[in-house]
């Protein structure tokens, strides 16, 4: 069954082409024989004649493998290491949002532009739906279940029976 190879366009598939003759180059400058390198690699002489070609169904492991019998392993943190497009891209998304020094001053006008609260007047008639007094708010502890610090305080601080439970007073 024959394998899907991805489809590359003419122009990869040249600097793939071209990346294959470098290491072809680089192993005859070195005069080592494809037999030899293909055995260091761990690869069929075959697979390595078609990496030389430049081959788009050879793995990238395959590649990198010939490369590091080579000794050119290190070129591969070359790539893509200047990413123009990516840092246009980069760049243009944050022109967009707002810079960290725009955020102080548009919290400023923002605070300025909105009205203050005036103070409650001391007179003025009290919510009977909200009780703001100490009964009301012990009302809502004990219908939400809700456990006051005074409560607990008055649990850590009462005497305890053998069992670590607190005894009733």
């Amino acid at each position: 069954m024959p394998r899907t190879v991805s489809p590359l366009l003419p122009s990869t598939d040249e600097l793939l082409h071209q990346f294959g003759e470098r290491l072809r180059l680089a192993r005859l400058r070195r005069r080592l024989s494809a037999k030899h390198v293909a055995a260091r690699a761990g690869m069929a002489p075959m697979t390595l004649r078609s990496v030389e070609r430049g081959g788009s169904g050879v793995t990238m492991g395959a590649y990198l493998a010939v490369m590091q019998v080579l000794g050119v392993e290190k070129d591969l943190d070359l790539l893509a290491t200047a990413d123009p497009m990516g840092r246009a891209l980069q760049d243009a998304r944050l022109s967009t949002k707002t810079s960290l020094s725009e955020v102080p001053a548009r919290r400023a006008q923002e605070a300025t532009s909105q009205p203050l609260r005036k103070p409650r007047d001391a007179r003025a008639p009290i919510d009977k739906r909200r009780p703001n007094t100490i009964e009301g708010s012990r009302d809502r502890v004990q219908n939400s279940r809700f456990t006051s610090a005074r409560a607990l305080s008055a649990l850590l601080n009462a005497p305890h029976d053998r069992r670590g439970r607190a005894k009733r007073r």
